[in-house]
């Protein structure tokens, strides 16, 4: 079957040489039978290997492809947002480069949005994941945290895989914000998606680039740039040990009056150290909102692209 829309397919690439001339070769096999005009974006986030260098011979092959190369190592979340900003088809494909996410399961990705008239994405939902124990684990937590106490809420085991309308990415071009992620925006712009469960591969080549400190950031990212709940939250203990310090406070004048000497400094040393350490804590907090703040007055680029070929 062939689509009268138009497709933009965007991939983000980091140290991904091993994979890159398959995945082109399998995307390519579908874009032929499923679009009268179609177009590739790979996006090189500064990789280390030869990514560029194989992505640019790759262009001797594929004239529908068209790839740009970050200056430095922007991240993908921000890599993705670059891509985003080349397209110029009416449905765009965002998806990962290590064949985890099946060039073959965009036509059902397709079929699926413009089923749906009010829907502007197909998003994948996975029934099955060939990923680490510690990767599952980390992710549904962030989906549960980021549910309960941000503005966003998602259906469970959604990817980065997805297609979109062109109007959901002229929406997203509008926000100037410079510490939310691109995929946690689209959630926020309030998009209407449809969930289509499909099963995830294993990675073709290489190593997931993504570890427990990138993932740990991410959840991070969504939690300070959508939510007031960790703020609130040190209002909430401040007045609770503000209450707690006062009958405290009361009790010892009471036992001082009846002639008690109370004796225990090491659970005064202990009690010290406690909230030493929540001060500490609260001012990380604090820390964290002020410092967005002040990275989004400064109104720098989440990217730079070096070149566009």
């Amino acid at each position: 079957m062939r689509y009268t829309n138009s497709l933009s397919v965007v991939v983000p690439i980091y140290n991904d040489q091993e994979v890159i001339v398959e995945l082109l070769r399998r995307l390519t096999a579908v874009l032929e039978d499923i679009a009268k005009e179609y177009e590739i974006i790979l996006v090189d986030d500064g990789s280390r290997d030869h990514s560029w260098e194989v992505m640019n011979e790759a262009r001797a092959h594929y004239k529908q492809l068209r790839i740009a190369r970050l200056s430095r190592n922007f991240g993908q979340q921000n890599a993705i947002a670059a891509g985003l900003s080349l397209t110029t088809k009416d449905l765009i494909v965002l998806m990962d480069s290590d064949l985890q996410d099946r060039p073959e399961d965009i036509p059902v990705l397709v079929d699926a949005l413009l089923a749906e008239p009010e829907a502007t994405m197909a998003i994948a939902q996975w029934e099955e994941r060939k990923d680490s124990r510690m990767k599952i684990a980390v992710s549904r937590l962030f989906q549960r945290v980021s549910n309960s106490i941000t503005d966003i809420h998602t259906m469970p085991r959604l990817g980065i895989f997805r297609v979109m309308k062109k109007s959901v990415v002229e929406e997203l071009r509008r926000f100037p914000e410079k510490t939310a992620t691109a995929v946690s925006l689209l959630y926020f712009i309030g998009s209407k998606y449809v969930a289509v469960p499909l099963k995830r591969d294993a990675r073709f080549a290489g190593k997931s680039g993504y570890n427990l400190s990138k993932m740990l950031a991410l959840t991070f990212a969504r939690i300070f740039s959508f939510s007031m709940f960790p703020i609130r939250m040190v209002t909430y203990m401040g007045a609770f040990l503000c209450i707690g310090s006062m009958i405290a406070a009361v009790a010892l004048i009471i036992y001082k009056l009846m002639g008690n000497v109370l004796t225990g400094w090491t659970s005064m040393m202990v009690l010290m150290l406690f909230l030493f350490g929540l001060n500490f804590a609260f001012l990380g907090i604090l820390g964290e909102y002020i410092g967005r703040i002040f990275l989004e007055t400064k109104q720098r680029p989440n990217f730079i692209i070096e070149q566009v070929l």
